[in-house]
């Protein structure tokens, strides 16, 4: 199903993605909109599958400690099914991205720590179809929108 986005349901998206949290009635003050319009366009747009959920975003507090990778991975051909499946057991694994390029996937790790980073980069690196990998650990995060 194709659905029209206007320039108000963008501004809708973009207010939601700052923040998920906001009522309807804020949401309609912020763009002009009555509450109901509000309603109406997020449930045409969840319907739509243009809004597929809502999520947290973690604060700089909690996040600080923790470490994030981006792992590029090669696969043998035919099996990356079974290494997405494989990839989706394990609980760091926060994205898992298909590309174009040499890396057949980009994999975003979120560790608690370095052990599990080190214990999550090594599962990954075993997993049957994996055929060569390589980390590219964060060390800052200069804009995240």
């Amino acid at each position: 199903m194709s659905i029209k986005v206007t320039e108000k349901d963008e501004a809708l998206l973009v207010l939601l993605n700052e923040n998920a949290r906001l009522s309807t009635a804020e949401l309609g003050r912020r763009l002009g909109l009555s509450r109901t319009t509000v309603q109406s366009r997020l449930e045409r747009l969840e319907q739509s599958g243009i809004i597929d959920g809502y999520t947290v975003r973690l604060s700089d507090a909690y996040r600080k400690g923790r470490l994030t990778a981006s792992v590029l991975i090669v696969i043998a051909p035919k099996v990356q099914g079974s290494v997405i499946a494989g990839l989706k057991k394990m609980a760091p694994v926060a994205r898992v991205q298909s590309v174009s390029g040499p890396y057949d996937l980009i994999v975003e790790v979120d560790a608690a720590d370095v052990q599990q980073l080190d214990e999550t980069i090594d599962a990954i690196g075993e997993l049957d179809g994996v055929d060569r990998t390589i980390s590219l650990v964060v060390l800052s995060t200069r804009y995240a929108r």
